[in-house]
């Protein structure tokens, strides 16, 4: 079943961890005061780096800006379809300014850039899906900004509310494996949106409580390849059964302010 599956190859945009930090607490994995290892941080995410380009995808990085300690977490900042830039409004006032250099870099790269006038955090709750836009609320991005999607887009917005605070935005609790299939944490969605994934998705992958809380969910797929979490062991394991291959990479320092894999990766879909 393995062979079956066939990757295809992105494009990312990082952002260097140099002024990674938790400096305030807008999630309840942030806790200020408690020591961030950043010599760690970097080794970490220049690991996700290499093994990005060692498995043939392209890295792009955004210059981090001092001041910004969440500036790493490229994949908020916002969301790309068809080579269309959809921007960042974040709800957090603290978090308010990283939209600036991003939507710099976005149009030194010759895309245009569409702000929102909703509270939108662009991949972390906006997951391009195949035929459709998966796209959370209850925490972060506002369903007004899902219209504003759905209409910049042109492309049909699902919308599904998230429950737990643990997981507030949607890239904590699913990710997209391919065009036609997702991994998913059940229990971090509103039954109603439980139940509209399981007609959607009924071959879907399911976590744990214990892959999702580490961050087994914050997940990036090339389609064959899932570069997930070491700690999210049952999870990997699904995976592997259902012919996909588990790329463990330790982004262990950054679930200190929430984050993982999926967190620090946008996809530039062009």
């Amino acid at each position: 079943m393995t062979d079956a599956r066939v990757p295809s190859r992105r494009r990312y945009l990082v952002c260097d961890p140099g002024h990674f930090d938790v400096r305030y607490a807008i999630n309840p994995w942030m806790r200020p005061g408690r020591p961030v290892d950043l010599a760690l941080a970097q080794r970490q995410w220049r690991t996700l780096v290499d093994v990005y380009r060692a498995h043939g995808h392209t890295v792009d990085s955004v210059k981090p800006v001092p001041g910004l300690p969440d500036m790493v977490f490229a994949a908020n900042a916002a969301v790309v379809v068809g080579g269309r830039v959809l921007g960042s409004l974040f709800l957090a006032p603290e978090r308010r300014p990283e939209s600036v250099p991003y939507e710099s870099w976005f149009k030194a790269e010759g895309f245009d850039v569409h702000r929102p006038e909703s509270v939108c955090e662009g991949e972390g709750d906006l997951v391009p899906a195949g035929r459709w836009i998966l796209a959370g609320t209850g925490f972060r991005t506002t369903r007004g900004a899902h219209a504003e999607a759905q209409e910049f887009f042109g492309v049909p917005v699902i919308g599904l509310t998230l429950v737990d605070p643990y997981f507030y935005h949607l890239d904590t609790a699913l990710f997209a494996l391919d065009e036609e299939n997702i991994a998913y944490y059940p229990e971090a969605f509103s039954p109603g949106s439980r139940e509209v994934l399981a007609r959607l998705y009924p071959d879907a992958v399911t976590a744990t409580r214990e892959d999702a809380v580490a961050f087994g969910l914050n997940s990036v797929s090339d389609g064959r390849h899932v570069f997930v979490s070491p700690g999210a062991t049952a999870l990997a394991a699904r995976l592997a059964e259902r012919g996909y291959v588990p790329v463990p990479v330790d982004l262990s320092e950054f679930h200190k302010a929430g984050g993982g894999i999926k967190c620090c990766t946008q996809e530039i879909r062009s």
